[in-house]
C-alpha cells in the first residue's frame, strides 16, 4: 500500500468532464530496457492533427480518468493512443477516449509506453515525419502478401519496449485493483493502430495469469506470424473499409473465429485512418458507442 501510495505522482486535475485525474509512473525507476534513454519528452499540436501529441516517451505511465463512485462498474480499460510508435495521439485516442469511458462508469487508464527516438530539432523532426508519411501512404494495397512485412509499427511477434509496457500496464492494475476501485477479472485494453499493436503484443505474449479479459482493436491489430494463445479473451475489432491501414482487420477477425475464440468486427464504409474521437458527421463518429455496447454484451 505504501509503495503504491509514493509510486502515485500526487497531481489531482480538473478535467473537461469533470473526473479526478492521477498520472501513476508504470515502473520502479527506469523502464527496463530503456536505462541508457537520456533524451526530453515533447508534446506538441499541429494543424494536421488532433490535439495534443506527444513524442520521445522515456518514461511509461498510466494516466486514469476514475467515474463517479456512483456509476462505477468496477470494468476498467488500458486506452493505447496510436502514432506509429514515433508519437502518441494523446488526446483524440487517448484522454477523449478515456473521459467518455469514465462517463459510463469505466475506470480508464491511457497508457503513454516507449516510442522510438525522434529528432529534438523541430525542422529536423519536420523532414523525419514527411519521409514517416511517404513510407506510410506507399504500404501495398490489401491483398499484398508483403503488407504485412511493411506495416507502420512492429509485428507483435517482435520484442519492442511498447507492448511490454502494454503487459506491465495489465500487471500494474491487477496488483493495485482495489487501491484503484477496479475489479481484477475486468480488466481490458484497446488499442488504436500502432496501440492496437500494443494491444495484440499484449494478449499474444502475456502469461496466462496475465491475461486481460478483454481486448479492443481500432483501424490496426496486425497479428504477423503470432499465434493466438488458447486463453485469447474476446476481442472487438473496428476499423473502416477505405483505410487500407486496417485492411488486414478481417483477417484477425477470421483468426480469432477459427481458433474457437469470441470475436466481433464493425467495418464502416467510410472513415479513413486515425478517426479516434473526432466529429465528422459520419456514421462513424459512434464507434465508441458500438464499443460500450460490446463491453456491456460481454458481461463487462
Amino acid at each position: 500500500m505504501k509503495k503504491f501510495l509514493f509510486a502515485v505522482i500526487c497531481v489531482s486535475l480538473s478535467t473537461l468532464s469533470g473526473y479526478p485525474q492521477k498520472i501513476y509512473p508504470l515502473y520502479d525507476g527506469k523502464a527496463p530496457g530503456s536505462e541508457t534513454w537520456n533524451y526530453k519528452e515533447i508534446e506538441w499540436t499541429t494543424p494536421t492533427m488532433t490535439g495534443r501529441m506527444i513524442r520521445n516517451v522515456v518514461d511509461p505511465t498510466l494516466e486514469v480518468y476514475f467515474p463517479d463512485k456512483s456509476l462505477s462498474s468496477g470494468t476498467a480499460v488500458i486506452v493505447c493512443p496510436g502514432g506509429g510508435n514515433v508519437w502518441l495521439s494523446y488526446s483524440s485516442e487517448g484522454t477523449d477516449v478515456a473521459k467518455w469511458l469514465a462517463a459510463k462508469g469505466i475506470t480508464a487508464f491511457v497508457l503513454k509506453y516507449r516510442l522510438i527516438h525522434t529528432p529534438e530539432d523541430p525542422k529536423e523532426f519536420s523532414q523525419f515525419t514527411q519521409e514517416f508519411f511517404k513510407n506510410l501512404f506507399s504500404m501495398p494495397k490489401a491483398g499484398d502478401t508483403a503488407r504485412s512485412a511493411k506495416a507502420p509499427v512492429p509485428l507483435p511477434s517482435e520484442k519492442y519496449p511498447g507492448g511490454d509496457d502494454g503487459i506491465m500496464a495489465v500487471k500494474y492494475l491487477r496488483k493495485h485493483a482495489g487501491e484503484l476501485g477496479i475489479d481484477p477479472k475486468k480488466v481490458g485494453i484497446m488499442g488504436f493502430s500502432a496501440g492496437a499493436a500494443v494491444t495484440i503484443y499484449t494478449v499474444i505474449n502475456s502469461t496466462p495469469a496475465d491475461q486481460v479479459n478483454f481486448a479492443a482493436t481500432v483501424y490496426g491489430g496486425w497479428l504477423g506470424d503470432s499465434r493466438i494463445p488458447e486463453n485469447a479473451p474476446p476481442l472487438f475489432i473496428l476499423a473502416a473499409a477505405d483505410d487500407p491501414i486496417s485492411a488486414v482487420c478481417p483477417d484477425l477477425y477470421k483468426s480469432w473465429r477459427a481458433k474457437g475464440k469470441s470475436a466481433e468486427i464493425h467495418m464502416y464504409s467510410k472513415g479513413g485512418h486515425g478517426f479516434g474521437m473526432s466529429q465528422r458527421g459520419m456514421p462513424v463518429d459512434k464507434w465508441i458507442d458500438r464499443f460500450y455496447e460490446w463491453i456491456r454484451a460481454s458481461g463487462f
